[in-house]
């Protein structure tokens, strides 16, 4: 996670699995997209979000955008 001055991105891949009973290695089969990327969102190690992953997961999770990213301003960080 890169923190700046405007805030910054959490992704909540790893919450939404959890509370639904759901492997990362179902998830990655399902969508088609490597072991490796999905653990860079989830320890959110990203710097852009492809949205074509993004409409990926939304569609996955049938859930809403603010499920799936929170926005931290600056001031969370610490």
């Amino acid at each position: 996670m890169t923190n700046n001055e405007y805030g910054y991105l959490e992704m909540n891949i790893e919450k939404l699995l959890k509370e639904r009973g759901i492997s990362k290695n179902t998830l990655c089969k399902t969508l088609d997209i490597p072991r490796s990327n999905l653990n860079r969102y989830c320890r959110n190690e990203f710097e852009r979000i492809d949205a074509n992953f993004l409409c990926k997961l939304l569609y996955f999770f049938n859930c809403p955008l603010e499920d799936l990213l929170t926005y931290k301003d600056s001031d969370s960080a610490n």
